[in-house]
């Protein structure tokens, strides 16, 4: 459908935040230190964010678009509500992930140093976690690793179960692993935070065939319906005995 959406020059924002406070509906978000808008679906497209912008950045264009969801808002801004009850400001202002458990702290590895160019290649029996942490429960949706990131969501099981996981899967993706069996509460709230927030270009899923990873699968889904964003994405079932499934 046809509809008036917000529009950043980001080439005129400096990061300001004036338009955060101004967005009733939580719709933007200061990432890499520029407003952007999140999901069309936050969007009502009254443009209570223009008159608010002191460098003239925001502008409104009528474009194809998602509709408007106002239980998906609803959402949202409770979210926000609990967070900055919690002293949480991650809806308004991207800030780095320093508090907490220190084995918490977000942090990209570089396999390869740019500064070795004669580095050998890895071997096939190297890691390929490319960050840390990778628990789904730890990760911060404002980690920076995320940013532009392919994405892998997998059963903490197939690490064990499928033997060439680091090459097969792991290589060149930021992965986030979790058992819904074992951990409490439900992921799609981190998850759609995660693909709303960042600029994700694709997500492979990787589960185990048994029944409870199904939680974890449906989650993914959820999710990525619910980011208000086309993100490519692929499922991958791993038998208990190391084989991958064939749809």
């Amino acid at each position: 459908m046809k509809r008036n959406i917000v529009q950043i020059d980001e080439s005129l924002c400096d990061g300001c935040g004036e338009c955060i406070v101004a967005c009733h509906e939580g719709a933007l978000q200061i990432i890499d230190g520029k407003a952007r808008l999140i999901s069309d679906i936050y969007c009502d497209g009254l443009g209570d964010c223009l008159g608010e912008c002191p460098q003239g950045a925001i502008t409104m264009e009528e474009r194809e678009s998602l509709a408007y969801d106002q239980a998906a808002v609803d959402q949202r801004l409770e979210i926000i509500k609990q967070r900055e009850a919690a002293g949480d400001n991650r809806p308004s202002v991207q800030t780095p992930v320093s508090a907490g458990c220190p084995g918490a702290r977000a942090m990209a590895m570089d396999r390869i140093p740019a500064s070795c160019q004669s580095a050998p290649a890895p071997s096939e029996s190297a890691s390929r976690l490319a960050q840390w942490p990778c628990q789904l429960k730890l990760v911060s949706p404002n980690a920076p690793y995320l940013s532009d990131a392919h994405l892998l969501i997998a059963a903490d099981c197939t690490a064990y179960a499928y033997p060439t996981i680091h090459e097969d899967f792991m290589k060149g993706r930021v992965t986030l692993i979790g058992c819904p069996k074992l951990d409490d509460g439900d992921y799609r709230d981190k998850l759609i935070d995660i693909l709303s927030l960042n600029r994700i270009k694709s997500v492979t899923v990787v589960k185990m065939v048994v029944p409870c990873c199904g939680g974890l699968a449906h989650a993914a889904v959820d999710a990525l319906q619910r980011c208000g964003k086309m993100i490519p994405w692929n499922m991958v079932t791993i038998h208990t005995d190391g084989t991958i499934l064939e749809d």
